[in-house]
């Protein structure tokens, strides 16, 4: 089956840039895209006139002109359809796949989810060509698929180690292309979550900026002159090793004080239990430490210092414009926001400019958006360096 993206590939890399500028900051008129790419007027219809022949761009009525007037001037701005195609993103965790369907823009439209009854890579493909046939249903104009995976991703193809659902070197990318016929790209889950925040979400427009994610795991996202910055340990939980308090707890994953150890849920779950013989989920221990509950609150508290520190730390060395905090693990701000807040004033300089936190309430169909926002830049821009 031949790719419903293929028509749009490949862009040399001055269509990439208009297209991109077009598609985060569009609809644009020519004079103002052609400032901000520094071209010339002939390069810029050069370049645009291979996307607009393509359907990837299109002329739109200029506000509050009568369409009569609008109608063939070549002043029209430059906008994409965000409509014009659709994407799928996946999230697959231990035990579920979510889906989500996206405009070209990133716009959810669909949410679809489905359990996973085993782990065997076999069988997840086929919960995932399952889903994709019940959403070709409705989305005909499907363009590609991104999938999120925790753990290591090589070459946006192969999961080369995913603790979470135990594989190594499995070519999911090729084996989910063979049941859907759709081109695919696969990427590690927080990579997925830091491009989408970039490209249309809370980092949109900064130079500097970082993701920090807390749920099952630390997730660690840093962005420098507008892009994501790859390195080799994004991929294999940093956290273990991000020492917070040499004496804090020693926990089944994570050194002892770690940020895994201190901060994740299953850790918060196991010290909680450790204490009182009761398991408890991660919004139980909130609510009983919100209600004043010693052990509870004890490692709440704990948590909100490391996730202070965490902060404090990644402001000095970063000297980012914002931090954004999301992950499942966000409703801790809920109840130790301040202790938080008191940690990094703590720990920084007096005469540090504040820091930007913003904290974001995300469930798992964010991070399946972000790997569709990942099939949007690779299938569709052909941004392979993205």
């Amino acid at each position: 089956m031949t790719p419903v993206a293929a028509s749009w590939l490949p862009l040399s890399p001055g269509e990439r840039s208009v297209a991109i500028e077009v598609l985060l900051g569009g609809p644009l008129s020519r004079t103002e895209l052609a400032r901000r790419l520094d071209l010339s007027a002939g390069s810029l219809t050069r370049l645009t006139k291979p996307l607009i022949e393509s359907g990837l761009l299109v002329e739109v009525p200029e506000a509050g002109a009568p369409a009569e007037v609008r109608q063939g001037r070549p002043s029209q701005p430059l906008d994409v359809v965000a409509e014009s195609r659709s994407f799928i993103g996946f999230k697959i965790t231990e035990d579920m796949v979510y889906g989500v369907v996206t405009t070209l823009r990133s716009e959810i439209v669909a949410r679809y989810d489905r359990p996973l009854t085993s782990r065997e890579p076999a069988e997840v493909v086929e919960v995932l060509g399952e889903m994709t046939d019940a959403l070709t249903a409705d989305h005909p104009r499907l363009a590609g698929i991104g999938i999120g995976v925790g753990g290591l991703v090589e070459d946006r193809a192969v999961v080369g180690e995913s603790p979470f659902l135990g594989w190594r070197d499995v070519p999911l990318a090729e084996l989910v292309e063979g049941r859907t016929g759709l081109p695919v790209v696969v990427e590690n889950d927080v990579a997925a979550l830091v491009e989408a925040e970039t490209w249309f979400g809370a980092g949109r427009g900064l130079d500097r900026f970082v993701v920090l994610t807390i749920g099952a795991g630390i997730g660690y996202g840093l962005v420098l002159g507008g892009k994501r910055v790859p390195y080799a340990e994004e991929d294999r939980g940093f956290g273990r090793h991000w020492i917070i308090d040499p004496n804090g707890p020693l926990t089944p994953d994570g050194a002892r004080g770690s940020a895994v150890s201190l901060l994740t849920i299953p850790n918060i779950r196991y010290q909680v239990q450790a204490a009182t013989g009761r398991d408890r989920t991660y919004e139980e221990i909130l609510e009983l430490a919100a209600a004043g509950e010693p052990m509870p609150a004890r490692v709440i508290e704990e948590a909100a210092r490391a996730l202070g520190t965490l902060v404090a730390q990644i402001a000095n060395f970063v000297l980012p414009q914002k931090i954004l905090l999301a992950g499942e693990g966000v409703g801790l701000m809920d109840i130790a926001g301040k202790t938080v807040a008191d940690t990094i004033r703590a720990l920084r300089h007096p005469l540090a400019a504040p820091v930007e936190l913003e904290t974001k309430v995300s469930d798992f169909h964010d991070w399946a958006r972000g790997a569709a926002v990942l099939a949007i830049q690779v299938l569709v821009l052909g941004a392979a360096d993205a």
